[in-house]
């Protein structure tokens, strides 16, 4: 079976390092799982992950020349419907959070709202520390 960027091949964790895992596949090549491709959450250490002689199921991300990227995370399948388990803000995990579409115009339209009010809260605060605008100290 020739190899080619997608598909999804069997190997052998041959190496590990503080950047990845080395993972040899068919006809002796071999290629690398970078960090970042070990797993869907934050990988400090490929060691919690993997370990030498592990065989593994990786996608094949991208092939350049002799050099092999891979990527363990991607071979995996994904839930169909991750996004409806997670919590939205007021901990209601029945619906999944509401997804409102705002045009640029009126994003911006608001956030120029709330960074007007915000200055003039600020210059509020401050005035009135200073003592006012105008007014005046007595000797």
């Amino acid at each position: 079976m020739a190899m080619e960027a997608g598909s999804i091949v069997a190997g052998k964790v041959t190496r590990i390092t503080n950047f990845g895992a080395f993972v040899e596949l068919e006809e002796g090549k071999v290629g690398l799982i970078h960090i970042s491709e070990v797993a869907d959450v934050y990988v400090n250490d490929v060691h919690d992950f993997l370990s030498e002689g592990d065989t593994v199921q990786v996608k094949i991300v991208n092939i350049d020349g002799n050099k092999i990227a891979l990527s363990l995370k991607q071979a995996k399948p994904k839930p169909p419907d991750s996004e409806s388990f997670k919590q939205n803000r007021r901990g209601d995990f029945r619906k999944p959070p509401r997804q409102l579409s705002a045009s640029f115009e009126d994003k911006l339209s608001k956030f120029l709202k709330d960074s007007d009010e915000r200055l003039t809260d600020l210059k509020r605060k401050t005035d009135s520390k200073r003592g006012g605008r105008g007014s005046r100290r007595s000797d």
